[in-house]
């Protein structure tokens, strides 16, 4: 008798996506198992025009499918890992992290934008109207270009992007990853070296969610686990936990492991806590072994809070 599993999703394109690419893989890698995609409303979703920093922040977009798993109406909740939480119900499990996509943000000019030279932030001209709902994003950019000016975006990529074409802003600031998995890659004018911004927690990986007490879901939905991307995302949610930030703190992270599946390696871990003016920006790095990625985390979170991060944080 087959297995049928349920997967529940947002109703985003690139939620829908990431959702059906992790039906896929699973149909894949057991074939014996019948899978489908529902779709969960969440608070994000329904109230896509407020800001974030007005509806909460971290858990916006995730907390309506942990109910549903709770509540056993899906099997397996797929979340963009930058919105998940860093701390998850207790009878919930994290049990695949997949590959990482490109974690890197990208600038995105207008389609009609008529640039001299290579596009870069860098090269924005002065006082250019740049949109982003991102405190991470907002306070790298005004460290980087003080004269230029914020305006929050909210929406799906399908909408940033209208909104930027229509001429609402000069440029905007989004994911790599969102863009390469929508096959949107030609709308990348520039990506953002790590070196002038460092992406959000988990940026570019999927967070496959289930009930830590259904083995045979997770036997499954482990086969998806990426072992080098869980080890850098656990470094960078460890640090993330320890900070005690949000998606609407200006906290940023980018770990790198050279490990294979299943090696030991060494994980190198960038972190940086700012001002939501930009004016102040505390960054630091650290280097260790991947299997000591949560102690890393949190090693680095402390050595911030030694150099005053926690000043920032409570601001």
């Amino acid at each position: 008798m087959k297995r049928h599993l349920i997967i529940g999703s947002r109703g985003s394109k690139l939620a829908l996506w990431q959702a059906e690419w992790v039906r896929a893989r699973l149909r894949e890698l057991e074939p014996s198992v019948e899978v489908r995609v529902e779709v969960i409303k969440t608070s994000g979703d329904v109230m896509r025009d407020v800001p974030l920093a007005v509806i909460g922040g971290k858990g916006v977009f995730t907390k309506e499918l942990e109910e549903a798993l709770l509540d056993r109406r899906i099997d397996i909740a797929v979340h963009s890992l930058k919105d998940l939480p860093t701390i998850i119900p207790e009878p919930l499990s994290i049990t695949a992290i997949t590959e990482r996509e490109d974690a890197r943000d990208a600038l995105v000019l207008r389609a009609d934008a008529n640039v001299s030279g290579e596009a870069s932030l860098r090269a924005l001209p002065e006082g250019a109207l740049v949109g982003t709902s991102s405190q991470r994003r907002m306070s790298q950019l005004k460290h980087m270009r003080p004269d230029i000016e914020i305006r929050d975006l909210r929406g799906n990529v399908d909408t940033r992007l209208r909104k930027l074409d229509a001429g609402d802003y000069d440029a905007v600031i989004l994911a790599s990853a969102g863009l390469r998995r929508l096959g949107l890659e030609h709308r990348i004018s520039a990506t953002v070296s790590i070196e002038e911004m460092l992406p959000a927690v988990g940026q570019g990986a999927l967070g496959v969610e289930t009930r830590a007490d259904d083995e045979e879901t997770n036997r499954i939905v482990g086969l998806l686990d990426h072992a080098p991307t869980r080890s850098a995302c656990t470094a960078e949610r460890a640090l993330l936990r320890a900070l005690g930030g949000g998606c609407q703190v200006p906290i940023a992270a980018h770990a790198v492991s050279n490990s294979n599946d299943g090696d030991a390696g060494e994980l190198r871990l960038e972190a940086l806590v700012a001002s939501l003016s930009g004016a102040h920006v505390i960054r630091e790095s650290i280097e260790g072994n991947t299997r000591e990625a949560e102690r890393l985390g949190a090693k680095l979170a402390a050595l911030l809070l030694e150099r005053g991060a926690s000043s920032l944080l409570n601001n």
